[in-house]
């Protein structure tokens, strides 16, 4: 199991969970969904206190993948599979992203 916290504007929005099995699960945190304030990140993953379950990665975060020769670059360069979308958008996404959200990986102990 893999775990990403979801930024929005830098503050902690959600966490992206990819499970063994290769599934899905997409969360806000108690705190982001306290604050009416605060938007969804995403139309298609309104603010709701379910998780979202899904058997491939969420389009909205798929999204946000490069494409192409961009994709090949940087899977060499960081030695990920093609096939490994979450292991791509936890590196690309971290720091370099279109809007105003951003991917950290959860690291475990």
């Amino acid at each position: 199991m893999r775990e990403a916290n979801i930024l929005f504007k830098d503050q902690e929005a959600s966490v992206l969970t990819q499970h063994d099995d290769g599934s899905f699960t997409f969360c806000y945190l108690d705190a982001w969904l306290a604050d009416n304030a605060k938007p969804a990140i995403s139309l298609t993953l309104p603010k709701g206190e379910q998780p979202f379950h899904s058997q491939y990665l969420f389009p909205f975060f798929y999204n946000m993948l490069p494409e192409g020769s961009n994709k090949q670059v940087v899977c060499k360069l960081n030695r990920i599979d093609t096939d490994d979308y979450f292991g791509l958008l936890m590196t690309i996404a971290k720091f370099d992203s279109i809007g105003a959200v951003r991917i950290i990986k959860i690291e475990k102990e």
